[in-house]
């Protein structure tokens, strides 16, 4: 048993452990009811991913020790982890994990089952040759050489479950590890030989599957974690010393030369260079930076030299936020997650019933044979566990969440992944979101006689606005009385008048522009589903009603409030069902709460609309809604492709049990290793959607 957690203080209610052997659902479940049947526990939270377990407790009622000594009476050990008490709530590591994916294949659990393969295999081949003296009397039966050989591996590959089994039977726990104990022992006890060490070694290489599963989706979440570099270059007068990147205080000056990745997030204040993005915002061109440009960490300097201000610590920069937040993002449950792990608590304890019922009822009531039907009755056990299937949805979204992360969009939980597949209406801001959210030069048109000098008149207005602080420009001099050149009276923008010498020389229109590509955008959405595109701004009819015929939308509402956009989004979901707004998160941010789905755009570096939104566009490209539609609509298929898989497989087996057409090596192979095997083969699909994006 590990050494008792560290005191908390009177006011610390938290206790942090790191669970190595938690690496499935169905594992943090077992846990999870344990401990919420101890007073004063108010929480269980954890994360299979990263095998951290979070318990919120009342400390005057609750000991840290005795919660430890709970999870460990279940066979599972712990280690306290940073961030118990009171301080420090919601903190989550954003160091990576040494193991790797690889790793589960080469650990404890790894060579165990390996073992366990080698005797059955050797078993079989003793057989196949016939090669099979005696070599003990058992009770009647005679004991031969390949019984022994399967003996021993079913004890060996056993051994990934005995323990656990028999502490989860001391605690009244109906859990995989009890249910696999059963039913190896009990195949061995009747003279299975062959099914009990087929199940024990099959089972813990399905187990492996599983381990893998999680720790891909672990692996993606470390990649993010190792944009980062672990030093930086600190500028120390005239000096350059490499300090650790946990060592950058706010106000320090760091330099990134070309190749470079940028530890932390900061203000360029010297040189100037074209950054890759993309690693934050999912931009496929890397954007130019200069003098007063922001900049964010796990970006790579592409080009030239950049000193930069330190402007967040490591720890808190948009990248680490990120990594946080997709980390927070498995607890955020689907409705179908939540349906699966209640269906689940109700399954396993009825099949395992059923079980029961299929050993008694023929032996006492029919004079079936004891050892045939408690061979059924063990296979009834081994379909009862409830692995696939509690697997099939969660690994589906820590897969489409990271992948999301990867290509700029962050997607703060499995509930937002679903939701978003399955919204029909989307609301729009017009200001940041569709349109650029400053004026430019829509149209020009010289003064009279005026049409020789286009080039002189440009460069001189050029000249003059470079200098200018006033948002459309104080470089063309208005002359008083001038009329609007005829056929803009009624077009969007402002109208700026350039004079010399008393004569007008140029007319500018000012607008908004649309964003480049946002009409084809918004139709790519059309054709993944969205029946209803709306409009909502606080902006005048006249430009409003001009970008809604120009992108095609079905509807512009426009002068609202932010409390009358949210009166538009509740109105529109009564009408329409669940509706996403889309905004740039400032004045939108009441609507974004509001929605169904909040989706920001261009959250980089911004706390507010980090907070804000349920998903995040880390640039302000608006592709990227059709890549989240997309992934979204993916991941609900597979969801519920998995689910269906894994019911309807162990639906089909659980009927063939009583009838003798379904073995134990069956119900493994195919009910088991098989379905976990494609549920999570499936879901490992998420990642590569949108890859060309």
């Amino acid at each position: 048993m590990s050494e008792p957690s560290a005191p908390v203080t009177p006011q610390g209610d938290r206790l942090c452990l790191t669970v190595p052997d938690m690496d499935c659902p169905s594992c943090l479940a077992t846990i999870s009811e344990r401990l919420e049947k101890v007073s004063g526990v108010r929480e269980v939270r954890g994360s299979p991913m990263r095998r951290e377990l979070e318990i919120l407790f009342d400390a005057g009622v609750a000991a840290p020790a005795t919660l430890q000594d709970e999870v460990e009476r279940l066979g599972y050990r712990t280690e306290q982890a940073p961030g118990s008490g009171a301080a420090g709530m919601g903190r989550i590591s954003t160091q990576p994990l040494a193991a790797s994916a690889r790793d589960t294949w080469r650990g404890p659990q790894a060579l165990i089952a390996y073992g366990s393969a080698v005797l059955f295999a050797a078993g079989g081949l003793l057989q196949l040759l016939g090669i099979a003296p005696g070599v003990a009397t058992v009770g009647r039966r005679q004991l031969l050489l390949p019984d022994l050989v399967f003996v021993v591996s079913a004890l060996v590959g056993g051994w990934n479950f005995f323990p656990k089994g028999l502490l989860a039977a001391r605690a009244r726990a109906l859990d995989m590890n009890f249910l696999m104990t059963v039913a190896i022992l009990g195949a061995v006890g009747i003279g299975e030989y062959v099914e009990g060490a087929a199940i024990a070694f099959l089972f813990a290489i399905a187990e492996l599957l599983e381990r893998y599963a999680v720790d891909r989706a672990r692996a993606s979440v470390d990649a993010l974690m190792r944009l980062a570099p672990d030093v930086a270059r600190l500028r120390r007068g005239d000096e350059e010393i490499s300090v650790a990147v946990d060592e950058l205080a706010l106000g320090d000056v760091f330099v990134v030369r070309p190749g470079d990745r940028l530890p932390t997030d900061g203000t360029v204040v010297e040189g100037a260079s074209a950054v890759d993005q993309s690693p934050v915002t999912g931009e496929s061109v890397p954007v130019e930076k200069s003098v007063g440009s922001t900049v964010f960490a796990g970006t790579i300097n592409r080009e030239g030299f950049l000193a930069v201000r330190v402007d967040r610590p490591a720890a808190d920069s948009t990248l680490a936020r990120i990594i946080r937040m997709v980390e927070e993002a498995e607890a955020r449950k689907t409705r179908t997650e939540r349906f699966v792990e209640r269906f689940a608590r109700i399954y396993t304890p009825a099949v395992t019933v059923a079980a029961v019922l299929t050993v008694a009822l023929p032996v006492l009531f029919l004079d079936g044979a004891f050892a045939v039907w408690f061979t059924r009755g063990l296979t009834l056990l081994v379909i009862a566990c409830p692995c696939a299937l509690v697997i099939s949805t969660p690994v589906a979204v820590v897969s489409g969440v990271t992948a999301a992360a990867r290509h700029g969009v962050l997607i703060k939980g499995g509930r937002y992944l679903e939701a978003f597949g399955q919204v029909r209406t989307i609301a729009l801001d017009k200001t940041g979101t569709l349109t650029f959210g400053r004026p430019q030069v829509a149209e020009v048109r010289l003064g009279d006689g005026c049409e020789g000098e286009a080039a002189r008149i440009l460069a001189g207005i050029t000249a003059l606005e470079a200098r200018s602080e006033h948002p459309v420009g104080r470089a063309a001099f208005a002359a008083p009385g001038q009329p609007v050149p005829e056929g803009w009276q009624h077009e969007p923008g402002s109208v700026a008048v350039a004079a010399e010498d008393g004569r007008v020389i140029a007319w500018f229109r000012l607008a908004d522009r649309t964003r480049a590509s946002a009409a084809a955008h918004l139709r790519e959405l059309r054709g993944l589903g969205i029946e209803r595109l709306v409009v909502l701004t606080g902006d005048a009819q006249a430009p409003a009603e001009a970008v809604g015929l120009e992108l095609g939308v079905d509807d512009v509402r426009w002068g609202l409030l932010p409390e009358q956009k949210v009166e538009a989004v509740a109105e529109l979901e009564r009408v329409h069902g669940p509706v996403a707004m889309v905004g740039d998160g400032v004045n939108d941010a009441p609507a974004l709460a509001s929605a169904g789905v909040g989706v920001v755009m261009g959250a980089a570096g911004s706390d507010a609309a980090l907070e804000t939104a349920d998903i995040a566009l880390m640039g302000d490209d608006l592709s990227r809604l059709a890549y989240v539609r997309s992934l979204s609509q993916e991941a609900v298929r597979v969801i519920r492709t998995n689910i269906v898989l894994a019911l309807g497989v162990k639906a089909i087996l659980a009927v063939g049990v009583p009838l003798g057409a379904v073995s134990l090596i069956t119900a493994v192979v195919v009910g088991d290793m098989g379905v976990s095997l494609a549920v999570t083969l499936n879901a490992l699909r998420l990642a590569r959607v949108g890859a060309e994006a």
